[in-house]
Protein backbone atom coordinates (compact mmCIF):
# COMPACT_ATOMS: atom_id res chain seq x y z
CA UNK A 1 0.00 0.00 0.00
CA UNK A 2 1.30 3.46 -0.93
CA UNK A 3 1.94 5.76 2.03
CA UNK A 4 0.39 9.22 1.79
CA UNK A 5 3.53 10.39 3.60
CA UNK A 6 5.66 9.60 0.52
CA UNK A 7 5.73 12.80 -1.54
CA UNK A 8 6.91 13.01 -5.13
CA UNK A 9 8.62 16.31 -6.01
CA UNK A 10 8.83 17.32 -9.67
CA UNK A 11 10.75 20.37 -10.91
CA UNK A 12 9.29 21.55 -14.23
CA UNK A 13 10.29 24.18 -16.77
CA UNK A 14 8.34 24.57 -20.01
CA UNK A 15 6.91 21.05 -19.86
CA UNK A 16 3.31 21.85 -20.86
CA UNK A 17 3.29 19.23 -23.62
CA UNK A 18 3.99 16.30 -21.26
CA UNK A 19 3.48 17.34 -17.63
CA UNK A 20 -0.17 16.29 -17.32
CA UNK A 21 0.61 12.76 -18.41
CA UNK A 22 3.60 12.56 -16.06
CA UNK A 23 1.78 13.79 -12.95
CA UNK A 24 -1.38 11.88 -13.83
CA UNK A 25 0.51 8.60 -13.84
CA UNK A 26 2.14 9.31 -10.47
CA UNK A 27 -1.13 10.39 -8.86
CA UNK A 28 -2.87 7.31 -10.25
CA UNK A 29 -0.45 5.20 -8.22
CA UNK A 30 -1.51 6.98 -5.03
CA UNK A 31 1.35 9.40 -4.39
CA UNK A 32 0.82 13.05 -3.44
CA UNK A 33 2.71 15.19 -5.96
CA UNK A 34 4.31 18.61 -5.66
CA UNK A 35 5.17 20.29 -8.96
CA UNK A 36 7.42 23.33 -8.81
CA UNK A 37 6.90 25.36 -11.98
CA UNK A 38 10.27 27.04 -12.30
CA UNK A 39 9.28 30.23 -14.12
CA UNK A 40 7.88 28.47 -17.20
CA UNK A 41 6.91 30.62 -20.17
CA UNK A 42 4.19 28.17 -21.24
CA UNK A 43 1.15 26.79 -19.37
CA UNK A 44 3.04 24.10 -17.45
CA UNK A 45 1.42 25.16 -14.16
CA UNK A 46 -2.10 25.02 -15.56
CA UNK A 47 -1.54 21.61 -17.15
CA UNK A 48 -0.15 20.21 -13.90
CA UNK A 49 -3.15 21.24 -11.79
CA UNK A 50 -5.12 18.05 -11.41
CA UNK A 51 -6.50 16.40 -8.30
CA UNK A 52 -3.70 15.15 -6.06
CA UNK A 53 -1.14 17.66 -7.34
CA UNK A 54 0.02 20.80 -5.54
CA UNK A 55 1.61 23.38 -7.86
CA UNK A 56 4.12 25.89 -6.52
CA UNK A 57 5.43 28.57 -8.86
CA UNK A 58 8.71 30.45 -9.09
CA UNK A 59 8.12 33.87 -10.61
CA UNK A 60 11.39 33.54 -12.54
CA UNK A 61 13.49 30.59 -13.64
CA UNK A 62 15.92 29.75 -10.81
CA UNK A 63 17.14 26.36 -12.01
CA UNK A 64 16.43 22.74 -11.23
CA UNK A 65 18.34 22.67 -7.94
CA UNK A 66 16.37 25.60 -6.55
CA UNK A 67 13.07 24.15 -7.79
CA UNK A 68 13.73 20.79 -6.17
CA UNK A 69 14.65 22.44 -2.86
CA UNK A 70 11.44 24.48 -2.95
CA UNK A 71 9.45 21.28 -3.47
CA UNK A 72 11.35 19.41 -0.78
CA UNK A 73 10.75 22.20 1.74
CA UNK A 74 7.04 22.18 0.89
CA UNK A 75 6.84 18.40 1.30
CA UNK A 76 8.52 18.59 4.69
CA UNK A 77 6.02 21.21 5.84
CA UNK A 78 3.24 18.87 4.76
CA UNK A 79 4.61 16.09 6.97
CA UNK A 80 6.46 13.96 4.42
CA UNK A 81 8.22 10.90 5.76
CA UNK A 82 9.90 10.04 2.47
CA UNK A 83 10.58 12.29 -0.52
CA UNK A 84 11.06 11.13 -4.10
CA UNK A 85 12.50 13.40 -6.80
CA UNK A 86 11.15 12.69 -10.28
CA UNK A 87 11.85 14.30 -13.66
CA UNK A 88 9.10 16.21 -15.48
CA UNK A 89 9.97 15.12 -19.01
CA UNK A 90 8.49 11.62 -18.93
CA UNK A 91 11.70 9.60 -18.82
CA UNK A 92 11.07 7.96 -15.43
CA UNK A 93 8.79 5.05 -14.56
CA UNK A 94 6.44 5.32 -11.59
CA UNK A 95 6.73 1.56 -11.10
CA UNK A 96 10.27 2.12 -9.80
CA UNK A 97 9.18 4.29 -6.88
CA UNK A 98 8.14 1.45 -4.52
CA UNK A 99 11.57 -0.18 -4.77
CA UNK A 100 13.31 3.10 -4.02
CA UNK A 101 11.09 3.74 -1.01
CA UNK A 102 11.46 0.17 0.24
CA UNK A 103 15.23 0.62 0.26
CA UNK A 104 14.79 3.37 2.84
CA UNK A 105 13.95 0.75 5.44
CA UNK A 106 17.70 0.18 5.81
CA UNK A 107 19.22 3.26 4.15
CA UNK A 108 18.85 7.04 4.32
CA UNK A 109 18.91 7.67 0.58
CA UNK A 110 18.24 5.48 -2.45
CA UNK A 111 19.67 6.58 -5.80
CA UNK A 112 18.18 5.33 -9.04
CA UNK A 113 20.69 3.70 -11.37
CA UNK A 114 20.28 3.27 -15.11
CA UNK A 115 23.11 0.72 -15.20
CA UNK A 116 22.09 -1.95 -12.70
CA UNK A 117 20.13 -4.36 -14.81
CA UNK A 118 16.92 -2.63 -15.83
CA UNK A 119 16.57 -0.65 -19.05
CA UNK A 120 17.84 2.47 -20.76
CA UNK A 121 15.31 2.85 -23.54
CA UNK A 122 16.09 5.01 -26.56
CA UNK A 123 19.61 6.05 -25.54
CA UNK A 124 22.27 6.14 -28.25
CA UNK A 125 25.55 4.34 -27.75
CA UNK A 126 27.28 7.73 -27.58
CA UNK A 127 25.01 8.86 -24.76
CA UNK A 128 25.58 5.65 -22.84
CA UNK A 129 29.35 6.03 -23.13
CA UNK A 130 29.23 9.67 -22.03
CA UNK A 131 26.99 8.80 -19.07
CA UNK A 132 29.48 6.17 -17.96
CA UNK A 133 32.34 8.63 -18.41
CA UNK A 134 30.48 11.17 -16.27
CA UNK A 135 29.99 8.54 -13.57
CA UNK A 136 33.66 7.56 -13.58
CA UNK A 137 34.72 11.19 -13.23
CA UNK A 138 32.12 11.84 -10.55
CA UNK A 139 33.28 8.84 -8.50
CA UNK A 140 36.87 10.02 -8.62
CA UNK A 141 35.91 13.52 -7.50
CA UNK A 142 33.29 12.61 -4.90
CA UNK A 143 34.97 9.58 -3.38
CA UNK A 144 31.81 7.50 -3.88
CA UNK A 145 31.54 4.25 -5.83
CA UNK A 146 28.33 4.53 -7.84
CA UNK A 147 27.20 2.95 -11.08
CA UNK A 148 25.24 6.09 -12.09
CA UNK A 149 26.18 9.62 -11.08
CA UNK A 150 23.25 11.83 -11.99
CA UNK A 151 19.97 9.97 -12.31
CA UNK A 152 17.18 12.34 -11.26
CA UNK A 153 15.03 9.57 -9.77
CA UNK A 154 15.94 9.19 -6.10
CA UNK A 155 14.30 8.83 -2.68
CA UNK A 156 15.39 9.83 0.79
CA UNK A 157 14.09 9.92 4.32
CA UNK A 158 12.76 13.24 5.58
CA UNK A 159 15.25 12.98 8.44
CA UNK A 160 18.08 13.11 5.88
CA UNK A 161 16.80 16.28 4.22
CA UNK A 162 18.78 18.79 6.36
CA UNK A 163 22.08 17.10 5.47
CA UNK A 164 21.12 17.06 1.77
CA UNK A 165 19.93 20.67 1.51
CA UNK A 166 20.73 22.01 -1.97
CA UNK A 167 22.45 25.37 -2.36
CA UNK A 168 23.42 24.98 -6.03
CA UNK A 169 20.43 26.39 -7.90
CA UNK A 170 21.06 24.90 -11.33
CA UNK A 171 22.36 21.59 -12.65
CA UNK A 172 25.40 21.49 -10.36
CA UNK A 173 22.99 20.46 -7.58
CA UNK A 174 23.45 16.81 -8.65
CA UNK A 175 27.19 16.96 -7.95
CA UNK A 176 26.56 18.88 -4.75
CA UNK A 177 24.23 16.10 -3.59
CA UNK A 178 26.96 13.48 -4.05
CA UNK A 179 29.44 15.52 -2.04
CA UNK A 180 26.93 15.92 0.77
CA UNK A 181 26.17 12.20 0.79
CA UNK A 182 29.86 11.45 1.21
CA UNK A 183 30.55 14.04 3.91
CA UNK A 184 27.35 13.44 5.90
CA UNK A 185 27.85 9.74 6.52
CA UNK A 186 24.33 8.97 5.28
CA UNK A 187 23.67 5.35 4.32
CA UNK A 188 23.21 5.23 0.55
CA UNK A 189 22.16 2.45 -1.81
CA UNK A 190 21.59 2.27 -5.56
CA UNK A 191 18.38 0.79 -6.94
CA UNK A 192 17.90 -0.34 -10.57
CA UNK A 193 15.48 1.89 -12.50
CA UNK A 194 14.23 2.20 -16.06
CA UNK A 195 14.88 5.41 -18.00
CA UNK A 196 13.07 6.09 -21.28
CA UNK A 197 14.69 8.59 -23.60
CA UNK A 198 12.15 10.14 -25.94
CA UNK A 199 12.67 12.82 -28.56
CA UNK A 200 11.20 15.29 -26.06
CA UNK A 201 13.39 14.28 -23.10
CA UNK A 202 16.54 14.26 -25.23
CA UNK A 203 15.71 17.70 -26.59
CA UNK A 204 14.89 19.10 -23.14
CA UNK A 205 17.59 17.37 -21.09
CA UNK A 206 21.22 18.31 -20.70
CA UNK A 207 23.70 16.34 -22.72
CA UNK A 208 25.95 13.87 -20.98
CA UNK A 209 29.01 15.87 -22.07
CA UNK A 210 27.50 18.93 -20.41
CA UNK A 211 27.00 16.86 -17.25
CA UNK A 212 30.73 16.08 -17.21
CA UNK A 213 31.53 19.77 -17.50
CA UNK A 214 29.09 20.69 -14.72
CA UNK A 215 30.39 18.15 -12.22
CA UNK A 216 34.03 19.00 -13.02
CA UNK A 217 33.31 22.70 -12.54
CA UNK A 218 31.46 22.06 -9.26
CA UNK A 219 34.09 19.83 -7.66
CA UNK A 220 36.95 22.00 -8.95
CA UNK A 221 35.43 25.12 -7.39
CA UNK A 222 34.56 23.36 -4.12
CA UNK A 223 37.89 21.59 -3.63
Amino acid sequence: MVSRETYVVIAAFNEASVIRGVVGEVVAHGYPVIVVDDGSRDDTAAKARIAGVTVVRHAINLGQGAALQTGIDYALRRGAREIVTYDADGQHSVEDIPELVAALATHDIALGSRFLGKAIVGASQRRRLLLRAATTLSNRMSGLRLSDAHCGLRAFRATAAPALRLTQDRMAHASELLRKIRTSGLRVVEVPVTVKYTAHSVRKGQGALQAIRILFDYFFRMS
